[in-house]
């Protein structure tokens, strides 16, 4: 059921009329794909991903991509791969459920589109937590809250005090 969830579109930046890369996020990953030429294979690639720079290209050209990333990311945990002449990157989150306006600092997505996201990923944090309950049909009424603190402080939250 959480598969239902998943992104089922990527965004798209664009830069005169075309494709730079692709890109989309569930609840603790963000995910680019980038077209690269036939024929180049991860020998011929460099990717460098920092906490929060992410920069990649075709040796020994000037970088493809050099721009900072929207968020924090785990490095240790995220990786790319080459398949089919695309490079996927995938960034671990650093806030699990943080949900990006863009995957590079200057490339913000529409507002309904982030909030659409918003909602999706505050579905897929609800579909983790309760994995008997199928809330892919689920819709919010107003204002989504945010999926990475959304009632996150109940837990630590004291006691009721008894009033006389």
């Amino acid at each position: 059921m959480a598969e239902r969830l998943a992104p089922s579109t990527r965004h798209q930046y664009k830069h005169n009329g075309q494709v730079v890369y692709e890109w989309d996020q569930t609840f603790s990953e963000v995910n680019i794909y980038v077209n690269v030429p036939p024929g180049v294979t991860g020998k011929h690639l460099y990717v460098d991903i920092t906490t929060q720079h992410l920069r990649f290209g075709i040796k020994p050209n000037p970088p493809y991509m050099d721009s900072d990333l929207a968020a924090a990311v785990k490095v240790s945990e995220s990786f790319w791969t080459l398949e089919d002449s695309v490079l996927h990157v995938t960034l671990t989150k650093l806030d699990e459920g943080e949900v990006w306006g863009s995957a590079m600092v200057g490339h913000a997505l529409d507002p309904a589109t982030q909030q659409a996201d918003q909602q999706r990923l505050m579905l897929e944090r609800f579909q983790v937590e309760h994995p008997g309950f199928d809330f892919s049909q689920a819709t919010f009424n107003g204002q989504v809250p945010n999926p990475r603190t959304f009632m996150r402080d109940l837990d630590a939250a004291p006691p009721p005090q008894d009033q006389d």
